[in-house]
C-alpha cells in the first residue's frame, strides 16, 4: 500500500483532474452500482454531505438511536443542515420498519417534513451487527412510497457483505446515497467515499469544498483506498474470526456481559455495569497494561479487531484483560 502512494500519479482533484482519485471514484461507483462517486477525507463528512444534499433547514432526519452519524459527528446534522433528528430505538441497530413508519409526520404545515431516513450497516455501537437486507429493502420500498430520501452509512459495508455473501452492488441498489469506508478494517490511512446519482454527487460536491473536503494531489491517499479495495476486502474474515475468538474469552470474566449473538462481525461491546468500576477507569487501567480498547454505549466499552492486530496479538490482550478483571 506504501508502494502504491509513493508511485501514485497525481492531479489537482479540486479541479477533477487527479486521475488516482478519478479511478477511485469509478471504481467505487462500479462495485456499489451507482452513476458516481465522490472520495471525502472521513465517513463522518461523507454521512453529512449526503444528509446536507438530501435535506433543507427544519427537516426532520429518522435514525436509529444509536447511530453514528447522531452520537459520533458532534451534532453535525444540527450544525451544518439545521435539522431536526427523530431517533428510534432498534434492535442490534436495527429499525422495525412499522417503527418508521409511525415516525414519519403526517403532512400538515405545523409539522417538520420527513425528508430522509438513515440506516447504518455494519451498526458500530450495536456491536458491528449486520442490517438485514429484507428489511432494507422494506424500508426503501416505504420510503419510495412516502417521497422520502434514504441513505446508509455503510462504513463497515465490506464486513457485511464478506459475512453475507451479499454484494455491495446489492446493498446500495436500495438506497438513494451511500457512504463507504477505506480506512478502518481495509486499512487505508485516510478516506471514505460517497456514491449516489451523477445530479447529486455534483451538488455533494459542492459541500465537500465548502466543508473544506477539496485535497488538491489526494491521488497518493486514493491509491492506497484502491489497493485496500483490490486486496484487503477478503481478509476481513480473519478479523471477524478474531472478535469471536476475544468475545468468547472475555464473557467469561465476572462482570462482563456480552451479547455473543451480537458479535457478527469485528466489533464487541462488553456491558461493565456488573463490573464495579466505572468504565473510564477499566480503560485507564488496561491503557497502562498496553490494550487500547475504547467507550462503546453507556456502561459499555468497546473492542475491534483489524489487520493490525494478529490472532496471537488478541490472544495476549484477552488473557492481559482476564487477569487485570480478577
Amino acid at each position: 500500500m506504501r508502494d502504491a502512494m509513493a508511485k501514485a500519479e497525481v492531479g489537482d482533484d479540486v479541479f477533477g483532474e487527479d486521475p488516482t482519485v478519478n479511478r477511485l471514484q469509478e471504481r467505487v461507483a462500479e462495485l456499489l452500482g451507482k452513476e458516481a462517486a465522490l472520495f471525502v477525507p472521513s465517513g463522518s463528512m461523507g454521512n453529512q454531505i449526503c444528509i446536507k444534499v438530501h435535506t433543507q433547514p427544519g427537516d426532520e432526519v429518522i435514525v436509529e438511536k444509536g447511530c453514528h452519524a447522531l452520537n459520533y459527528e458532534t451534532a453535525a446534522m444540527a450544525f451544518i443542515s439545521s435539522v431536526q433528528v427523530n431517533a428510534i430505538e432498534g434492535v442490534r441497530g436495527v429499525l422495525g420498519v412499522s417503527d418508521i413508519k409511525k415516525a414519519i409526520r403526517p403532512k400538515f404545515y405545523y409539522m417538520p417534513r420527513t425528508s430522509l431516513i438513515c440506516l447504518e450497516n455494519t451498526h458500530n455501537r450495536a456491536g458491528g451487527t449486520i442490517y438485514p437486507l429484507e428489511l432494507i429493502k422494506e424500508t426503501s420500498e416505504l420510503a419510495r412510497t412516502e417521497g422520502i430520501k434514504l441513505h446508509l452509512d455503510g462504513a463497515r459495508l465490506w464486513n457485511a457483505c464478506v459475512v453475507t455473501g451479499i454484494s455491495p452492488k446489492e446493498y446500495a441498489s436500495h438506497v438513494d446515497s451511500i457512504s463507504v469506508c477505506l480506512s478502518k478494517g481495509l486499512g487505508a490511512p485516510v478516506g471514505s467515499v460517497i456514491a449516489a446519482s451523477r445530479q447529486f454527487i455534483e451538488e455533494a460536491r459542492h459541500y465537500r469544498k465548502l466543508m473544506g473536503g477539496g485535497m488538491r494531489q489526494a491521488g497518493i491517499l486514493a491509491a492506497a483506498g484502491l489497493y485496500a479495495l483490490e486486496n484487503n476486502i477478503p481478509r476481513l474474515r480473519e478479523d471477524h474470526a478474531k472478535a469471536n475468538f476475544l468475545a468468547q474469552e472475555l464473557a467469561q470474566i465476572k462482570g462482563f456481559g456480552i451479547d455473543l449473538e451480537s458479535v457478527q462481525t469485528n466489533i464487541i461491546i462488553i456491558d461493565v455495569e456488573q463490573a464495579r468500576k466505572a468504565p473510564a477507569d477499566i480503560l485507564s487501567m488496561l491503557r497502562s497494561k498496553g490494550v487500547l480498547l475504547t467507550h462503546g454505549n453507556y456502561m459499555g466499552i468497546r473492542a475491534v479487531t483489524h489487520m493490525d492486530v494478529s490472532l496471537a496479538d488478541v490472544k495476549g490482550a484477552a488473557a492481559v484483560i482476564q487477569e487485570a478483571m480478577h
